[in-house]
């Protein structure tokens, strides 16, 4: 198995996480489960792969990627309660399973031996448009547009990490490495310690 695949399908569970706890916090069926789920799971490598005209789609082409997603959400559906804070954890992994996908979607761009730009492009939409589709759907603010928090510039940073890298290393695993763990760092450090970019402040103008 390839690293880009081995972080797809890491992508793809800890994702699958994030949504059936999303779904347990809006108390949905077991098959509302597995669709918000699968939904988070795969949603950014299907845009992705669908930019990138990548041909069959990667779940289509191998569904156990399903069978991940929907694995997932049944584990969680009978064991979400026994969490103590479902939010802090979701949280968490949602940092994970970002850092995880900007480096498969930047691995698949770089293997397809695209540009730079697309390669943070590519890597952007895998990380952050799975969780924000989760969030839209369930009619929750989305993690990504949390006001003050690193999210889509920790997606941004992570990978340009992996386009540059690739320009100096010879080694794509360690430039895919190097852009996951940029990625979590600015997002772990943006929960923890308050990292933020300046925010916009519409201030009315003085009389």
């Amino acid at each position: 198995m390839t690293l880009v695949a081995l972080l797809d399908y890491a992508s793809v569970l800890v994702f699958a996480i994030t949504g059936a706890l999303v779904a347990s916090r809006a108390q949905l069926d077991l098959v509302g489960f597995a669709f918000i789920a699968c939904l988070t799971a795969l949603g950014g490598g299907t845009i992705r792969d669908l930019l990138l005209d990548r041909n069959p789609i990667f779940w289509i082409a191998n569904p156990t990627y399903l069978g991940v997603a929907a694995g997932a959400a049944l584990v969680i559906f009978f064991t979400a309660h026994l969490l103590e804070s479902r939010m802090r954890a979701l949280i968490w992994l949602d940092s994970f399973a970002l850092a995880v996908a900007v480096a498969a979607g930047a691995g698949v761009a770089l293997s397809l031996d695209q540009s730079a730009v697309i390669v943070i492009l590519m890597g952007m939409i895998t990380g952050c448009m799975g969780g924000l589709m989760r969030d839209v759907v369930v009619a929750e603010v989305p993690l990504v547009l949390k006001q003050g928090e690193l999210y889509v510039t920790a997606a941004f940073a992570g990978a340009g990490t992996a386009a540059i890298a690739k320009l100096y290393l010879l080694d794509t695993s360690l430039a895919l490495l190097t852009c996951a763990l940029v990625t979590w760092v600015l997002r772990a450090g943006s929960l923890m310690f308050g990292w933020h970019l300046p925010i916009y402040k519409n201030e009315p103008p003085k009389s």
